[in-house]
């Protein structure tokens, strides 16, 4: 896991993004398993179907921190899961790599949350 973290941050545009407060609010308020259930159904529902109506712009860019989760981990939709995670387009998403990504935008969100400031 070290490997993709480490390439994320040398992305300008992957670095850029953090958990607001509000972010970190809702995690407090609903709790670090609530928040891996969201990312889960919002990976099944979203992201690992075979062909997906409007890939590319089925996530959102805020308003929920596996959103943003999301975009900083190159989670958000299949063409920047191919580039960067190596899972092929036009192919349902396996369960191991359903669960691979949401470890990926859980351990983001954890190492944001353990950020000061």
């Amino acid at each position: 896991m070290e490997d993709i973290f480490e390439r994320l941050a040398k992305s300008e545009f992957r670095s850029k993004f953090k958990l607001s407060k509000k972010d970190k609010a809702y995690i407090e308020e609903k709790g670090f398993d609530t928040i891996r259930r969201h990312a889960h159904d919002f990976i099944a529902r979203r992201i690992a179907p075979a062909f997906i109506k409007n890939d590319g712009k089925q996530t959102p860019m805020r308003n929920h921190p596996v959103f943003t989760a999301q975009h900083a981990t190159a989670c958000c939709c299949r063409g920047c899961i191919s580039k960067w995670h190596g899972f092929s387009k036009g192919r349902e998403l396996t369960a191991a790599e359903q669960n691979y990504l949401v470890d990926i935008i859980m351990e983001w969100i954890n190492r944001q949350l353990s950020k000061q400031g």
